[in-house]
């Protein structure tokens, strides 16, 4: 009755009101009481005591002012998180969406240990000039007006004078030195000087054997060139991915220099019948260690016995930036007393000023027994270690950085699988060249000049991958995604940095990786990113003479400051340098929920990011055996590594047999109810972000769940790119 009597006091005080009607809204107000407890005896201050008097107790707590609220009002009500205040705090929180924190529960990033080691330097150029070879007065014009060379690089220098002796070489030189002129021109310069002339349906004189159909084409356009003067040779590709038909054709016709790949090749050898090699004098192997690691062995040991039995004298020559083992077997079965060309540094190079080039009959060092890969003087090589959830909004900021608030950049980014560089491609289209705004399912936004993406890898359509590379080689800025298809021998010019998104498998593809920049004496630049577990691969990389410097995860973020469309404070013109940490943190958080929002925008998006998940860690599984020790599956927290990939949360299973194998499997287990509990255990294990990371490989090995849904579906195989295959 306390209670229902200060509201009649507070009713009576309010003027204009009827005895009836305060009776009933007193009567009103008493029933409300009772249901809840005591009302406060407090009265409201006098100020405001008019317009909350006819008001019930429980609205008029809920609609006061924060000025009447302000100072003990905390204390008596405590007030609810507004949807404003929880935006402020949290940008990237949608109402009915969880979102996890990207700068928490992050490993701690190492101290990097760089020993300090004296890199392997070549000296590209020499001081002699292409007049000073004997060669036809009309290749030396064409070298000097069309190719707008005069002069030679060390590599031509040595291998050009061997190779016009007719002598078998085995040619070991840094990328981007030019041995790609330095066996053209010797096959130039012999075939046009043979006193019977060449006629076009002699068929093959020369046959010039590469691993990629990308290297093909540049090979060939390398010959078109150099063969305008002698228009009576004519050159000829065949590659995977052409018609069958069409090749059959211009065989028939005749060509005189053919440069394929060889799983094409070995199937013409299979099933056309017009092809021979009874007059073949040269035989070339260029990039001799890929063809190996791409599993042509055998294609290249069945094209060795064709050409052996039609023709026995000829010229072989080998060529590649770095020897392997195969290379060494591969030059014993193909050369005779061959010389072996090897550009050294100077402090390697033998005492004699006149035998630059190790000359003998000796068998060439493998890759294990030598100093060091060869490095780009001009070559700047950087790392960064950014944790696993980081790794997509750095990778933009990046990109961002080079290619919007940067002029004349030209940017390769290497990924480990196929489905990999198609996810970056179709994420960073849909969201980075739309303004870093609200994506449109399904329709892709316009492409802007400076920024523009491109892909390439090996299950692309020959027509497509031709006009990419065409495309790419002919711009001066943009970013190409891309597999270890471009990583071999590929002269792309004027391109600034190279990527490395997830670390080559030897220090070899590291080398061939970056040799894509800082070619024939230009300056690049080179990025490794790594996870803070996998720090010790730069020591790795030291053991093999490359020298590496720090770049740090929060300068490569300070972009984001820079960028308008991002939410977050904008301290006016201020620099990204001077931004401080929580809005470097604001931009980035604000720049993954995007990516999020896009991925989860529909299925099909979230398929497409749980099968790049998948093929991430298949490949993961595939590092040699030396590596285990830095690249193990075991040390992926998946919860984190889900989030690089715009996933909310970490797919409960990431493959697992057909669902008729797991009915057959059920059958024959007695206490399968005690293994699904166990299993949904993991399961429920695995979408925590804040595991250990260790129950992911305890999953992937053991029995699937039946709820996996689309992630436990295997996507498409992303290793291996077929280049040689019909």
């Amino acid at each position: 009755m306390a209670a229902t009597d200060g509201v009649l006091l507070q009713l009576s005080a309010a003027p204009g009101t009827s005895s009836r009607t305060r009776t009933a809204q007193a009567r009103r107000q008493a029933q409300a009481a009772k249901r809840k407890r005591p009302a406060s005896r407090q009265a409201p201050p006098a100020k405001r005591r008019n317009e909350t008097a006819s008001l019930p107790a429980k609205k008029t707590a809920a609609k006061e002012t924060p000025r009447a609220l302000k100072g003990k009002a905390k204390k008596v009500f405590p007030p609810k998180k507004s949807p404003a205040s929880a935006s402020g705090r949290n940008q990237e929180q949608k109402p009915g969406v969880k979102t996890s924190s990207l700068f928490r529960n992050n490993p701690e990033i190492p101290q990097l240990r760089r020993p300090l080691v004296k890199q392997v330097q070549e000296s590209v150029f020499s001081s002699e000039a292409f007049h000073e070879l004997d060669l036809h007065p009309h290749l030396i014009s064409t070298i000097h007006a069309v190719l707008n060379m005069s002069q030679m690089t060390s590599v031509q220098k040595q291998s050009i004078p061997v190779l016009l002796e007719g002598r078998d070489a085995l040619v070991r030189s840094q990328t981007g030195s030019g041995k790609t002129l330095a066996y053209c021109i010797p096959v130039v310069q012999s075939l046009q000087a043979m006193q019977t002339k060449i006629q076009r349906s002699d068929g093959p004189y020369a046959l010039v054997l590469v691993p990629t159909r990308e290297l093909a084409l540049q090979s060939f356009d390398t010959f078109q060139k150099l063969l305008k003067p002698f228009t009576w040779i004519v050159p000829g590709v065949l590659m995977g991915g052409e018609k069958r038909k069409s090749e059959k054709a211009r065989l028939r016709k005749g060509i005189n220099i053919l440069i394929s790949t060889p799983g094409r090749l070995v199937d013409h050898i299979k099933s056309t019948k017009n092809i021979h090699f009874s007059r073949v004098q040269w035989l070339v192997l260029d990039e001799a260690d890929r063809i190996l690691d791409l599993g042509f062995e055998k294609d290249v040991a069945l094209i060795l016995n064709a050409v052996n039995a039609e023709s026995q004298k000829r010229q072989n020559v080998l060529l590649s930036a770095t020897l392997t083992d195969g290379v060494t077997r591969l030059a014993d079965i193909s050369l005779h007393n061959p010389v072996s060309i090897s550009v050294l540094d100077e402090s390697h190079r033998p005492s004699s000023p006149e035998d630059h080039a190790v000359l003998g009959m000796c068998a060439p060092e493998s890759s294990d027994e030598l100093d060091g890969f060869a490095i780009p003087e001009g070559l700047d090589q950087y790392v960064t270690l950014v944790p696993s959830k980081l790794r997509l909004v750095c990778l933009a900021a990046f990109l961002l950085q080079k290619c919007k608030f940067e002029t004349d950049q030209k940017v390769i980014v290497f990924f480990s699988s196929c489905e990999l560089v198609e996810f970056h491609y179709h994420l960073f289209l849909q969201t980075l060249l739309s303004g870093v705004g609200a994506p449109v399912p399904g329709q892709v936004p316009p492409a802007c000049t400076r920024f523009r993406f491109l892909r390439l890898h090996g299950s692309m359509d020959q027509e497509e991958r031709t006009e990419v590379f065409q495309e790419f080689a002919h711009s001066g800025t943009g970013v190409l995604f891309c597999t270890d298809v471009a990583a071999r021998g590929l002269d792309l010019p004027q391109v600034t940095w190279i990527v490395q998104y997830n670390a080559p498998s030897s220090p070899a593809e590291y080398i061939h990786r970056v040799g894509r920049t800082a070619r024939i004496g230009c300056r690049g630049s080179s990025l490794l990113v790594l996870a803070p577990s996998e720090a010790e691969y730069v020591s790795s990389l030291a053991s093999h003479k490359i020298n590496v410097s720090e770049m740090k995860m929060e300068a490569i973020l300070s972009v984001l400051t820079s960028h308008d469309c991002l939410k977050g404070r904008r301290r006016g013109s201020q620099k990204p340098q001077a931004a401080g940490p929580q809005e470097i943190q604001e931009r980035a958080t604000a720049l993954q929920a995007v990516f999020e929002d896009y991925v989860h925008s529909s299925e099909k998006t979230v398929s497409w990011a749980k099968r790049a998940l998948q093929s991430f860690v298949r490949a993961y599984t595939t590092y040699p055996r030396e590596l285990k020790h830095i690249f193990h599956v075991r040390a992926l927290h998946l919860g984190h590594v889900a989030k690089s990939f715009g996933l909310r949360d970490a797919p409960g299973k990431l493959g697992g047999p057909p669902a008729a194998k797991k009915r057959k499997a059920a059958v024959r287990r007695p206490d399968l109810r005690g293994r699904t509990q166990r299993k949904r255990c993991l399961a429920e294990m695995l979408r925590s972000e804040y595991s250990s990371g260790a129950e992911a490989d305890v999953a992937l090995g053991g029995a699937r769940s039946k709820r996996a849904g689309p992630a436990a579906s295997p996507g498409p195989e992303g290793e291996g790119e077929g280049e040689g295959s019909p």
